[in-house]
């Protein structure tokens, strides 16, 4: 196959006819070369008039006019016979097959979407250059910095091309470093922390996160903003970020430069209407922020949101709440005035989606709290945008308004989709389950419509975990969510208790939420329970309860979440009650009640404290007592110090644990840094107490039992490890009694809360 070249406009071809276009009067237009394009085509273009004088501005103009089409790659005017215009044209060929070559890590549908030319197209060599251009700016996007793109051309017969993109990919251009300057008060291990980009390590094989993205990088000066604001620091800003790229094009280290300002506590909160209808008295109750607060953005704006609703409801729709903070920087406190004013009268006409090729409209449509046809506010636009950027199925949100009318306008909304698919693959060691594997898939947009799918397998020398979940979250296309779960799981009791467990079961849920904060989830569970592989020497009360039993059961849980974060805990406070009933058909029947409070608060940015306490109730009824497998049992990783199911009822002469009908577990704990961010590594130093009561029908001669408080102290370790969160703890019981078990060492991987 031979190589063509296109020919090069010959711009010296103007001068050929310059001499004789004075006074040129134009009766003839003969044109030459053409192939495929029509001769009407060619003279549509031409700024020439038959019949009359043409100067030289028009010849110039339709010369250049024509080379603008893009449809020849050679042109020339000749007026050198009396009154007739002669043009030679050279047609570019027209594209037969247009291919990329060697381009491994992106697909071929990414790049077709970027390029202008394709098959049956016309060969033009600036659109090539563009085009080239176009890939270049793709491969960077993912990180490519030496990436390098050779176009060819193949000769085929009838004027026809085949164009190649011959690409060289080149290695990824990783982060090296991540850098910030001007951070006094948060460590640079904790803005990591917080941003997209992450710094290359070996274990982040399966994630982009250490692959340069210039706006990856303008999404996390945006999240540095926010994690400021959030915490009281109202006048950050991110004065520059910059990336260098090593000279080898393969590396990059990216540099912060902040100014966090001071940080400003609420002093005074005061709501003035401008508006002689609205009463602002109720509005106060609409506040997510309270006098004493640390400045909190997201909370200003929440309030703002939950003010507008009310004042709509007063039947004013047209309404912006504006918010004045007055700043006393010397002494770090701030007054805020809400002011609630009329809104620009505009209604929205249609809503436009575009960009997400994988995510039905509607899963986007119903996280907007405004709709096709209603007032247009600001407030419920931005909580609109937060909804669905929460979703987290896109990689950028973008809603810009484009006036229709006198008083209506478009809502456009653009959106990035990104991978939304979860691999996760675990191994390690656990001193309560030994050697331990971890599977899982999880897809979080199944099938475009924001469903949840997951699978995952857990397996380790004592347990063995399947389960396989579907969650709905609009049920019946409302803010319902529900969802199933199949789950099986085999237990090795035989060194506390002297048996083996097998349950196997599901469970359906639905859940709701009231508010941002407050959520509620219902649930029902059916399950068969088989206590098997009761050792002959195993206790009496142990083996009265072997063979198999069938739980149906209902519940119910409220929760009450106002964390800073649910990763990387510094402030807040969780709550949840919850209990189930079973009894519901089955052959297990009890009343179980549990409740959980969490308070965290953080001192010197630095020293972030956690107080908990843990309680839970149950009691059998219509004559059934609680079985071994539904009790409570404390130690291990509650109750640190002491062996799982170390304390409570046991065997005198087995052994073994009975577990309780009732439990409460209570501390605190304090994280610290030790040096060691940069691995993922705090220190930290715990006191845990507990209480375990009795189980069902025991004889106190047969029994060791004490419900007296059992206490440690202790010091561990969190590791932010490749493979997840491990935590090691030294613990040493203070409070105990002489037949409990102790355990000085332990090794888990994830906890939660």
């Amino acid at each position: 196959m031979k190589k063509i070249f296109v020919g090069t406009l010959i711009l010296s071809s103007l001068a050929a006819f310059a001499v004789n276009a004075e006074g040129l009067y134009l009766q003839n237009i003969n044109i030459e070369g053409l192939k495929r394009v029509e001769k009407e085509t060619v003279l549509s273009y031409l700024n020439l008039k038959k019949g009359s004088n043409v100067s030289q501005d028009a010849l110039d103009s339709s010369f250049k006019r024509l080379y603008d089409t893009g449809l020849f790659s050679d042109i020339n005017f000749d007026t050198t016979q009396k009154n007739t215009l002669k043009i030679s044209v050279v047609e570019n060929p027209i594209i037969d097959k247009r291919v990329f070559d060697g381009n491994d890590k992106i697909d071929d549908k990414v790049l077709e979407k970027e390029v202008q030319l394709g098959p049956r197209s016309v060969y033009d060599k600036a659109k090539v250059q563009q085009d080239v251009q176009r890939i270049l700016d793709v491969y960077r996007k993912t990180g490519r910095y030496s990436v390098m793109v050779e176009p060819k051309i193949i000769e085929r017969d009838e004027n026809r091309v085949d164009l190649i993109y011959e690409i060289n990919e080149g290695a990824a251009a990783k982060i090296d470093k991540i850098n910030f300057l001007g951070n006094t008060h948060y460590s640079n291990s904790d803005l990591r922390d917080e941003i997209m980009s992450k710094e290359s390590r070996w274990y982040r094989f399966f994630s982009s996160a250490d692959k340069y993205d210039a706006e990856k990088m303008d999404y996390d000066k945006e999240l540095l903003r926010r994690f400021y604001t959030n915490r009281g620091y109202a006048d950050f800003n991110v004065d520059s970020a910059v990336a260098e790229l090593s000279s080898d094009q393969k590396s990059f280290i990216l540099t912060f430069s902040l100014d966090e300002g001071p940080r400003y506590k609420i002093n005074k909160i005061t709501i003035v209407s401008e508006l002689p209808d609205v009463d602002v008295k109720p509005l106060y109750k609409d506040l997510e922020i309270d006098e004493g607060d640390w400045y909190n953005a997201d909370a200003i704006e929440k309030s703002i949101t939950e003010m507008t609703e009310s004042v709509n409801n007063q039947g004013i729709s047209f309404v912006d709440i504006v918010v004045e903070p007055q700043r006393d920087s010397a002494n770090g406190k701030m007054d805020l005035i809400f002011h609630v004013e009329e809104g620009e009268r505009m209604f929205i006409d249609r809503i436009n989606i575009t960009g997400n090729d994988r995510t039905l409209d509607k899963v986007i449509r119903r996280e907007f709290r405004v709709d096709e046809g209603d007032a247009l506010n600001y407030s419920k636009l931005r909580a609109s945008r937060r909804n669905v950027e929460n979703l987290n199925y896109f990689s950028k949100v973008d809603i810009q308004t484009t006036p229709t009318g006198v008083d209506k306008t478009d809502l456009d909304v653009n959106v990035e989709e990104k991978s939304t698919g979860y691999f996760n693959v675990g191994v390690g060691y656990s001193t309560t389950n030994g050697a331990l594997l971890r599977f899982g898939v999880t897809e979080n947009n199944f099938r475009g419509r924001g469903q949840q799918l997951g699978f995952d397998v857990g397996l380790s020398q004592r347990t063995k975990e399947y389960d396989i979940s579907f969650t709905e979250p609009y049920f019946l296309n409302r803010r319902l969510s529900a969802g199933i779960d199949l789950f099986l799981t085999d237990e090795d009791y035989e060194s506390e208790s002297s048996y083996d467990t097998r349950t196997i079961g599901g469970r359906t849920r639905f859940g709701w939420n009231y508010t941002d904060d407050l959520y509620h989830y219902t649930r029902y569970t059916l399950s068969e329970t088989d206590i098997k592989n009761v050792k002959d020497s195993a206790s009496k009360y142990v083996k009265a309860e072997e063979g198999k039993a069938t739980t149906s059961a209902i519940g119910q849980t409220l929760v009450y979440d106002k964390r800073d974060s649910m990763i990387n805990t510094k402030e807040g406070y969780y709550l949840s009650f919850g209990n189930d009933f079973a009894g519901v058909g089955g052959d297990v029947k009890y009343n179980r009640f549990d409740a959980k409070a969490y308070k965290f608060y953080t001192l010197s940015d630095y020293y972030t404290f956690k107080l908990f306490a843990n309680g839970g109730y149950i009691d059998g009824y219509g004559g059934k007592t609680v079985r071994l497998s539904d009790r409570y049992y404390l130690g291990g990783n509650t109750l640190r110090g002491f062996e799982f199911a170390g304390i409570g009822a046991r065997d005198k002469y087995t052994k073994d644990a009975l577990g309780g009908n009732w439990m409460i577990y209570s501390g605190v704990e304090m994280t610290f840094p030790i040096g060691l961010d940069e691995l993922g590594i705090k220190g930290r130093t715990f006191y845990d107490m507990g209480w375990l009561g009795k189980p069902d029908n025991f004889n106190r001669e047969e029994i060791n039992y004490s419900n007296k408080m059992r206490s440690s102290v202790g010091f561990g370790f969190d590791w932010l490890s490749p493979m997840g969160k491990i935590n090691i703890d030294f613990g040493f019981p203070i409070t105990k009694e002489p037949y409990d078990e102790r355990e000085v060492f332990r090794l888990n991987f994830g906890t939660n809360l």
